[in-house]
């Protein structure tokens, strides 16, 4: 069985459209609250957690919602319509609000758009898994999180050529350009993919290849209550605590490396957001060839190679102390780390859940993450502003370097290679 590469291409535009916003998010609105609003670290990072506060609640409500939905668009495409549609008028409002400087309108609009985000975020990314088979999801992630980065780039390209200088407020291009994107990648979405055949089709291949889809056509909206083993559930409830505790060291790094770049590294806003765009092409370049890898070598096993790079990087570069060009370098590896990590994880967790229920177990998946990202900016904002930035890169391999501990832990949700249906099928390594 070979993965349907356009197709998975066409569903992870919805991914894109939720990188592209969340790249913005993370390198600009520190920058507006430290620029416009003059918040100190701490407030920043208490304003910073406030998306993940919501997700908390709403990205696993929205999975299980978006479970039990049944419409002649599918299951998923009502949501992510809906909430792209609500994402971008609200996100505009942002830099009207930094212009006139009205916080109490910067603050609704933000709120107004981390809400429209958290109502189909879950739901985009469930639609993967709902087309693809199990054994093929790292691959099938890979692809998806390549979207992502291409939205990330995307943005990132932009906020290098856009961004203002250090006393210009004007962030109107940057937020426009982003809302092109997103528009865009979800029509072009919901012109090319019909979701209730790419599930039908989906069913019909596994079952030919005697892969169980654990449910008939007629129950695709019912949720399975099914409890898991014992010996199951110790693994989720493991693999879960490692991605909540890799979040909390990899996002107090990103969303606060705009700032430390300019005040410990004495670097423009331009020059921090070509660094971090490095890190997403080397991530672009690696997707693919890490889902391949990942399905005959293990997820664990590679996730494990990552987490070691990802936290020597971090240890590492708390030695920087200017600019330097070993930067490029150090965060090209970050990203193919971060790579190997992303494109395992939420498939280790997808592979113990059924047919039924992926919404619900993508939403357990964000939920870890989105409690470290809670806890995390306040943490580490804290730690900036009471001791010092030198404090962000040891913050960070620390709580990276402990995800290595607890992922040792996990025994299930790793790969399970499909057996071919001839001989001749073993020299096929095309896909």
């Amino acid at each position: 069985m070979k993965l349907d590469y356009r197709l998975t291409v066409l569903v992870g535009l919805g991914f894109m459209t939720i990188s592209a916003f969340w790249s913005l998010y993370d390198f600009v609105i520190p920058m507006i609250m430290l620029k416009a609003f003059e918040f100190g670290d701490t407030m920043a990072g208490v304003i910073m957690s406030f998306d993940n506060v919501l997700a908390l609640f709403m990205l696993p409500l929205f999975g299980m919602l978006s479970d039990n939905t049944n419409t002649r668009m599918g299951r998923r495409m009502p949501y992510i319509l809906g909430g792209t549609a609500m994402a971008v008028v609200s996100m505009l409002l942002i830099p009207y609000a930094v212009m006139a400087n009205k916080l109490i309108l910067f603050i609704v609009a933000l709120a107004l758009a981390l809400l429209s985000m958290s109502f189909y975020r879950s739901p985009a990314v469930a639609l993967m898994p709902d087309v693809t088979p199990k054994p093929l999801r790292s691959k099938g992630n890979a692809v998806i999180n390549l979207m992502g980065a291409v939205g990330g780039i995307m943005v990132l390209g932009m906020v290098a050529l856009l961004a203002p200088d250090k006393d210009n407020i004007n962030y109107w291009p940057l937020f426009l350009g982003t809302a092109a994107v997103m528009v865009v990648g979800v029509i072009i979405l919901k012109l090319t993919v019909n979701e209730p055949d790419a599930v039908i089709k989906m069913r019909h291949n596994s079952a030919a290849l005697g892969i169980d889809v654990e449910e008939a056509e007629h129950d695709e909206t019912l949720v399975t209550h099914e409890k898991l083993p014992k010996e199951y559930k110790k693994s989720l409830i493991f693999i879960l605590l490692s991605v909540a505790l890799w979040f909390m060291g990899y996002n107090a790094v990103t969303s606060a490396f705009s700032k430390y770049a300019m005040v410990s590294l004495g670097m423009q806003e331009s020059q921090s957001a070509l660094i971090l765009m490095v890190a997403s092409i080397a991530a672009i370049i690696s997707f693919i060839p890490v889902g391949i890898i990942s399905s005959k070598l293990g997820r664990k096993k590679i996730i494990l190679m990552g987490v070691v790079v990802l936290a020597v990087v971090f240890a590492t570069a708390t030695f920087y102390t200017a600019f330097n060009p070993m930067l490029f370098i150090s965060f090209a590896l970050a990203g193919i780390a971060w790579a190997a990590i992303n494109v395992n994880s939420l498939p280790m967790v997808l592979e113990m859940s059924k047919g039924a229920n992926v919404g619900r177990y993508t939403g357990y998946y964000y939920t870890a993450s989105m409690a470290a990202q809670v806890v995390t900016p306040i943490v580490s904002g804290a730690l900036l502003e009471h001791l010092g930035y030198h404090t962000l890169m040891p913050y960070g391999a620390l709580f990276v370097a402990l995800a290595f501990v607890t992922m040792m832990m996990v025994q299930h949700g790793d790969s399970k290679p499909i057996a071919p249906r001839s001989k001749l099928e073993v020299f096929d390594v095309a896909d």
